[in-house]
């Protein structure tokens, strides 16, 4: 039995990893999908000075009050900036990194520095895309009843842990010889040269879906088998 710590992207909440935790948990694994704070049914806690750091805090508290150690630790889109800072806090407590096409920073980048978001809807505490680009862009290769479940659960997530500036002091200069990559092949953002920096900066290993850049909706299956399979495969 592993421990498996599932971190959602951003719009999104725990709800999103539903399939593939239920995949994991029934070959026995130990399952968290927490929501982040500010986020889905943590709406009401959107505040000033959320970001990716505060985010990870959160998430090293949450291991540390579970007591749990050898931890597999799976961040998708956002969620694998969020991972990297994890990894610095609470490196004592997981035993791999597993970037589901997911963002990996280094100290100082911002995400618009890799990709833009045309029809972002602003807060001074939140961002989401408009429901047009949501239907039309971000969830289109959905079926239509998937797309449906999807965008009605689909929320605003704090700005600063959009916009900001990661802080990762020792991240990117240390090793991490347990890492995997998961690019999904329609997923367009974040681009294969950015996490194929991620494999070759820690000699990950990679495998491939042919999906998109929802692969815990779309393919939780074949999802599930490549984060136990630690990657391997194609």
């Amino acid at each position: 039995m592993a421990n498996i710590l599932l971190i959602h992207g951003a719009y999104l909440g725990g709800w999103s990893w539903k399939y593939v935790a239920a995949e994991l948990r029934a070959q026995g694994h130990h399952v968290l999908a927490p929501t982040l704070e500010g986020c889905a049914e943590r709406a009401y806690e959107m505040r000033p000075g959320i970001t990716a750091e505060t985010h990870a805090a959160e998430l090293a508290g949450l291991l540390f009050h579970e007591d749990l150690r050898d931890v597999v630790a799976v961040g998708t889109s956002t969620g694998g900036m969020v991972m990297c800072r994890l990894a610095e806090i609470a490196r004592d407590r997981l035993s791999r990194l597993v970037f589901a096409d997911a963002l990996a920073l280094q100290d100082g980048e911002r995400l618009s520095d890799f990709l833009q978001r045309p029809k972002a809807v602003n807060t001074p505490l939140s961002t989401v895309p408009s429901r047009e680009d949501a239907e039309g862009r971000l969830f289109a290769e959905m079926e239509p009843e998937l797309r449906a479940w999807t965008l009605a659960r689909y929320a605003p997530h704090p700005i600063g842990a959009m916009e900001g500036p990661v802080v990762l002091p020792s991240f990117w200069q240390s090793q991490w010889p347990n890492t995997s990559v998961i690019y999904c092949r329609q997923s367009t953002n974040p681009p294969v040269a950015h996490q194929r920096r991620i494999a070759e900066a820690f000699g990950a290993s990679w495998a491939e879906l042919d999906t998109g850049h929802y692969p815990f909706l779309t393919e939780p299956a074949a999802l599930a088998r490549l984060i136990m399979a630690g990657g391997g495969g194609g």
